[in-house]
């Protein structure tokens, strides 16, 4: 038997602004919204958040976790926001195993709290903080190669309904969502969003060119003008390593005044020979 997940890329904003009512958040806000409304209702959430980096995978495994209001300059309320979702320890240990049985090095954080990239999203998707959650970060190096694997790993998870996320962005030039009338700027954006829209849906791609193409992702059109640094994009590769096809539907919005993507992969998991004891996430 397998276990279902659906995976997600999605866009998680400027800061704490998607909170705020800030008007170049609101088509990310109601897409956020949207397409939790159309997901089931997961029985956990797995989320690789761009704002965390470490030396290793790192999983944060604590029963309760606190936020990290990792911004500065925002209003006094953007320091109050709460999110008191529950902590999944037990899915923490299933994200460590498999990625130490592919090889992969990992650790486990019972201290960290999770990061905006993390509470801003869900805060929008599940207001009710009622769903386990657990985060994963990036690897230090930022290697296009290491994350396609780590998603990779993850489909020996032994986990059913599982939501895994994705928070980044796919164009993250803090220069030019500060620079407006730039023709040259929304024409690169543009460029590359065509590129990671035919990358990542184009069902005529074999996936061992698909996996190539996000590898070398910096041959993509203007990629290092829409990624002077990588890290709001790996996310996208932790998914797509984990999906290993085609994503299943695509929306293309306006964040910031710049065009983002979303994306959504229906996923089966490989659970081996486990029995009904062993699976994980049933209602």
């Amino acid at each position: 038997m397998t276990c279902r997940a659906d995976v997600l890329f999605i866009p998680h904003g400027g800061g704490p602004f998607p909170l705020l009512g800030d008007p170049g958040h609101e088509e990310m806000v109601r897409g956020l919204q949207e397409i939790a409304g159309q997901l089931r209702k997961p029985a956990a959430v797995l989320v690789i958040s761009a704002h965390w980096e470490a030396s290793a995978p790192t999983i944060t495994a604590a029963a309760s976790p606190s936020l990290i209001y990792d911004y500065s300059g925002f209003p006094p309320e953007s320091y109050a926001i709460q999110y008191p979702c529950p902590g999944a320890p037990e899915l923490a240990s299933a994200v460590h195993q498999a990625l130490q049985e592919a090889g992969i090095s990992a650790s486990l954080d019972r201290q960290r709290g999770l990061d905006h990239g993390v509470f801003v999203p869900l805060k929008l998707m599940y207001p009710a903080a009622d769903i386990p959650c657990v985060q994963l970060s990036l690897v230090k190096g930022l290697d296009a190669a290491t994350h396609l694997a780590m998603g990779q790993a993850l489909r020996a998870l032994d986990y059913d309904n599982l939501l895994v996320i994705g928070s980044g962005f796919s164009f993250h030039n803090m220069q030019a969502f500060f620079a407006p009338g730039d023709p040259d700027s929304e024409r690169y954006n543009l460029a590359f969003e065509a590129w990671l829209e035919a990358t990542c849906c184009d069902r005529g791609i074999k996936e061992n060119e698909r996996r190539a193409r996000l590898e070398y992702w910096e041959r993509a059109p203007h990629a290092r003008f829409c990624h002077p640094r990588v890290e709001h994009l790996l996310p996208l590769h932790v998914c797509y390593g984990l999906a290993n096809k085609p994503c299943d539907a695509y929306r293309s919005m306006r964040v910031l005044n710049r065009a983002s993507s979303l994306m959504h992969w229906e996923v089966e998991l490989s659970s081996g020979a486990a029995g009904p004891e062993r699976r994980r996430g049933y209602n």
